[in-house]
């Protein structure tokens, strides 16, 4: 799999409605289930069962779940090493849980990411300061489904 194809299918998902815990193509699905429609693609099966989850994830805990399942799943890069088809990790507010994710679609000057965005369901958006700023983490897919 190629940085390339990665990108050809997140972009496949734009138009997709937003549904939360959703991860059907077309159909409706969540950030974090645009990530596990992505994976399925390339692997043919998730790596493991996702939980019932709530919209505000685990703020109210403070536990950096998200982070942790993509840190074991995926492959940890700098956050400045920027390629298309990594995955982006945002904390949405100063303090809270880190809770949103995306792909990266182009690098740059005219950086921009696919996400799947609550009432605009999939969307390719610039991404600008302010999302910039929210990234805390960035990954690649593995070579292997592990």
């Amino acid at each position: 799999m190629t940085h390339d194809e990665i990108v050809v299918r997140a972009r496949r998902w734009i138009g997709t409605p937003y549904v939360h815990q959703a991860s059907v193509r077309g159909a409706g699905t969540d950030c974090l289930g645009l990530l596990r429609g992505l994976w399925r693609e390339l692997y043919g099966h998730e790596p493991e069962a996702v939980p019932a989850y709530t919209p505000d994830w685990s703020e109210p805990s403070g536990d950096e779940v998200l982070w942790r399942a993509a840190a074991q799943h995926l492959q940890p890069k700098p956050t400045d090493a920027e390629a298309p088809g990594d995955v982006l990790l945002f904390r949405m507010s100063r303090g809270s849980v880190a809770k949103h994710l995306g792909i990266a679609t182009d690098c740059g000057l005219n950086a921009r990411f696919v996400h799947a965005y609550c009432r605009h369901g999939v969307v390719e958006s610039p991404l600008s300061g302010p999302w910039v700023r929210r990234v805390v983490a960035r990954f690649e897919f593995p070579e292997r489904c592990v």
